[in-house]
């Protein structure tokens, strides 16, 4: 248990061995960045910050948005005892000695304000704690909570509490913040440091709303800098890669002939030359490949390379996976024979994969955005509240069996994956899509 210590002054930046994620911490609600449907000017939580009249409350979020800099601003700005909690640490004992310090607080006119900190780590039993002092007004209850309040709440507790939502910060907040750490005394504003615009937007980027994952990263990416001639630091692109590049594990390099069969028996399918797809099939079984190995990668030939053009493939090389486990070699060469002769004759469409790789070009690149609330299921009052579900229309209820309702995030409007082929059955799908498509356009003109 701790009375102001998390909030007390951060060091000036000469400290260097606090991160800068701490050493930036807005002091003050005019440095506090993002959350203007909260905070900004008239807004609900910024009056009742300045004006000190805080009420129980939870701010849910995701991390690094400013949940528990918020509680800090409120600390410093409230003329009651603050009391800082942590949901990690702290158990039923702690929270008695608080809940009678803060009673004793009420009859001499003092108010208590009580954060806990990951309140959703708490358990039934220490929530309870906290109620009655809640319900007498002993405590003013700040909590923060990554988790869905209405499930992580105890419902009597989060009946008397507002609950505030914080969102991921946006790109544009987290260029401010990283400039700002650049020119900050307490960041970077005693060196040189070169790092552009765009770099900085790539910082951003990868942080995904997450205002501490960026200043670590600018942190890190700083750290890793080159030392010019003239003393300043510049970022290069390739040091700014390896600080945010998410890497996978490689392959075992060692067997290149193995990859070089592999690649053959692929690309040979995909030619449509089923002669030469058995022969580089049986090379790799003669040299001691594992069947279910060459299965696997026909499974993945058959949505990657056949796709909708014959969704069949993939139950084929499924099929064919199963029937080499149960037999093994040698009698299962067959079934193998079977499906490399079948994949290699199917209509081939690689609509699937392209959609796939632009997808996740997309999900990896573009920040996150959360559910549309229309697509929301709303099992609580407080979520029905917070306008889950509002506005969705179930399909079935349709004549067409279709709606016009957006499904894609607001940023994501339009966004196209799927281009389906003219070839096999894919033909089909493509006349289907585009009626979709045309339907649903009329409508919104």
């Amino acid at each position: 248990m701790e009375q102001m210590s998390l909030f007390d002054a951060m060091p000036d930046g000469r400290n260097m061995t606090v991160p800068l994620a701490s050493r930036l911490r807005p002091q003050e609600l005019e440095d506090f960045i993002g959350q203007e449907h909260l905070l900004g000017q008239g807004k609900m939580l910024r009056q009742l910050i300045e004006k000190d009249q805080i009420s129980s409350m939870i701010f849910w979020g995701p991390p690094g948005v400013g949940k528990t800099t918020l509680a800090g601003i409120i600390a410093r700005r409230t003329k009651a005892d603050f009391i800082n909690f942590s949901g990690v640490t702290s158990g039923i004992r702690e929270i008695k000695d608080v809940m009678n310090q803060a009673e004793s607080g009420r009859k001499m006119g003092i108010r208590t304000v009580l954060f806990v900190d990951e309140i959703h780590r708490f358990n039934k039993a220490q929530q309870d704690a906290f109620l009655p002092f809640v319900e007498k007004g002993s405590i003013l209850l700040i909590g923060a909570t990554t988790e869905n309040p209405s499930f992580e709440v105890n419902a009597a507790l989060l009946s008397r509490c507002r609950v505030f939502v914080l969102k991921a910060l946006e790109e544009a907040d987290l260029v401010r913040l990283l400039q700002n750490a650049l020119q900050n005394p307490a960041g970077f504003a005693g060196q040189r440091i070169e790092i552009s615009l765009e770099q900085l937007k790539a910082v951003a980027a990868f942080a995904n709303g997450d205002a501490r994952m960026a200043l670590n990263t600018l942190e890190m990416v700083v750290l890793n800098g080159e030392i010019t001639e003239e003393g300043s630091i510049r970022v290069n692109d390739e040091g700014l890669a390896q600080c945010i590049n998410r890497k996978s594990l490689l392959y075992d390099k060692s067997g290149e002939e193995h990859y070089n069969l592999i690649s053959a028996l692929h690309k040979s399918m995909r030619n449509s030359d089923p002669d030469a797809a058995i022969y580089w099939m049986c090379r790799m079984l003669e040299g001691g490949e594992n069947p279910l190995y060459i299965a696997r990668r026909l499974i993945r030939f058959a949505s990657e390379d056949v796709g909708m053009a014959d969704s069949n493939a993939l139950t084929v090389a499924v099929a064919a996976y199963q029937a080499c486990h149960f037999l093994g070699m040698p009698e299962c060469d067959v079934h193998l024979t079977h499906a490399v002769t079948y994949l290699a004759m199917a209509p081939k469409s690689n609509a699937l994969y392209r959609a796939c790789e632009k997808c996740k070009e997309d999900v990896r690149e573009k920040i996150a955005e959360p559910v549309p609330l229309i697509l929301r299921n709303a099992p609580t009052k407080l979520m029905e509240e917070l306008h889950y579900g509002e506005g969705y229309r179930y399909a079935h209820d349709t004549e067409e069996k279709l709606t016009r309702m957006e499904c894609l995030p607001e940023s994501m409007r339009g966004s196209r994956y799927y281009y389906p082929t003219e070839q096999g059955a894919e033909g089909k799908v493509k006349e289907r899509l585009e009626e979709i498509m045309e339907w649903k356009q009329k409508g919104r003109t």
